[in-house]
C-alpha cells in the first residue's frame, strides 16, 4: 500500500500541531459532540477528529472505534491532508489502488467507504480531518460534503480557542503553556534523529527600570521589540516563546552549544544599536539538551536558569531586574 507523500508545509504544518498543544490530551466534550453531529447526520458507524502527527494519526475524538491512534502510513487522513480545500471522498476503498492493500480493508469489519474533510491550524496549516467511515461502501452527495465543510469549520473554531490559550496576548509568540506542549515534541523527534537541541533563555535587563521610569506602555513596546527581533534573528523552526514578564526562551533543534554564539551575537549588536527605539540589553542562559541528564523539559529550562544568572553576574548592567 503506497503511503501518503508528505505536505509540502511539513514541518510548519508539525510546528502548528504540536503548539496547539492538543496531542494526548483528555477528550472533551466541544470535539465530541462534533463527531455525534457527523456520525447521526450521515448515519454511519464510525466518526473521527483525527490528527496526523509525524508518524502517527491520533484521534482527538472518536465515536464508533476503540482506538486512540493508528500508523500514519495507514491513514487515510494523510491522503486526505493534501488538498486542504476539497472533501476527500473514497466510496470504495477496495476499488481505490491508494487503499486496496490497506490493512483495514482486510480487517473482521473493513473500512470500505471515507469521507474527510481537512481541519486546518490558525495559520492555516492542515492538521488532520474531521471523517466518517463506513463498513459498506456509499456515495456523498453535493449537500453532504458541504455539512461536512460546515462541522470542520466548527472543529476549526474549537481550535482557534484552543490557540488563544497557548498563545501571548502582547508578543503573538508561543506562551509557557504553547511552549510545553511543542518543546516536548520537539525535544522526542531530535532524540529519535539523534540531533542536538539547544535552548537559550533571555531575560532582560533592567527591565523593571523602564516601567518605573517611562511606564508600562513603554515596557510593552520593548517587549514586542525584543520579539520582533528574536523572530527575525532566529529560524522559522526554532520555537520562539514569552514565558513570562520580560523572560523569552528560544529552543533549537539541530544545534547544539557552539552553533547559537553567532545569533546572539547578532541579537546583541542589532539590539544594541537599534535604528529606532532605546537600546535593550538582556542576558542569556544556554543549555544543550541531554536525554541521560534532562528527563524533562523543567530540568532543562533550570540548567538554562542558572547559566543565564551567571551571565547575569558577569555583566554589571544586568544586575538589576
Amino acid at each position: 500500500m503506497p503511503s501518503a507523500p508528505l505536505p509540502n508545509n511539513e514541518s510548519q504544518r508539525l510546528h502548528s500541531l504540536h503548539a496547539l498543544g492538543i496531542l494526548d490530551t483528555a477528550p472533551e466534550e466541544r470535539f465530541d459532540r462534533l463527531t455525534r453531529l457527523a456520525r447521526h447526520f450521515f448515519e454511519v458507524p464510525i466518526a473521527l477528529v483525527s490528527l496526523v502527527d509525524s508518524e502517527r494519526q491520533w484521534f482527538k475524538s472518536r465515536d464508533g472505534i476503540d482506538q486512540e491512534e493508528t500508523a500514519r502510513e495507514h491513514s487515510f487522513c494523510a491522503h486526505a491532508i493534501l488538498d486542504v480545500e476539497t472533501v476527500m471522498v473514497v466510496s470504495d476503498a477496495t476499488t481505490d489502488e491508494r487503499f486496496r492493500a490497506n490493512p483495514f480493508i482486510a480487517a473482521s469489519r473493513p473500512i470500505r467507504f471515507y469521507a474527510g474533510c481537512p481541519v486546518k491550524a490558525p495559520d492555516g496549516s492542515p492538521l488532520g480531518t474531521l471523517c466518517v467511515m463506513d463498513h459498506q461502501p456509499r456515495e456523498v452527495e453535493a449537500d453532504d460534503a458541504i455539512v461536512l465543510k460546515d462541522l470542520a469549520e466548527l472543529v476549526e473554531h474549537e481550535f482557534k480557542s484552543l490557540t488563544l490559550a497557548t498563545s501571548d496576548d502582547l508578543t503573538g509568540l508561543a506562551n509557557r503553556r504553547g511552549f510545553d506542549a511543542i518543546g516536548v515534541h520537539t525535544l522526542a523527534l531530535c532524540g529519535r534523529v539523534a540531533r542536538p537541541a539547544t535552548l537559550l533563555l533571555f531575560d532582560l535587563d533592567d527591565f523593571k527600570g523602564v516601567n518605573d521610569t517611562l511606564g508600562h506602555a513603554a515596557g510593552d513596546r520593548t517587549l514586542q521589540r525584543f520579539a520582533d527581533h528574536l523572530l527575525s534573528t532566529f529560524r522559522d523552526s526554532d520555537v520562539v516563546a514569552r514565558l513570562g514578564g520580560d523572560e523569552f526562551c528560544v529552543l533549537l533543534s539541530g544545534a547544539a552549544e557552539p552553533d547559537v554564539a553567532r545569533p546572539i551575537r547578532l541579537l546583541r549588536e542589532v539590539l544594541t544599536h537599534p535604528q529606532g527605539g532605546a537600546p535593550i540589553t538582556f542576558s542569556v542562559g544556554v543549555a544543550t539538551y541531554d536525554p541521560e541528564r534532562h528527563g524533562a523539559m523543567s530540568e532543562l529550562l533550570e540548567e538554562a536558569d542558572s547559566t543565564m544568572y551567571e551571565d547575569k553576574r558577569s555583566n554589571p548592567s544586568g544586575n538589576q531586574r
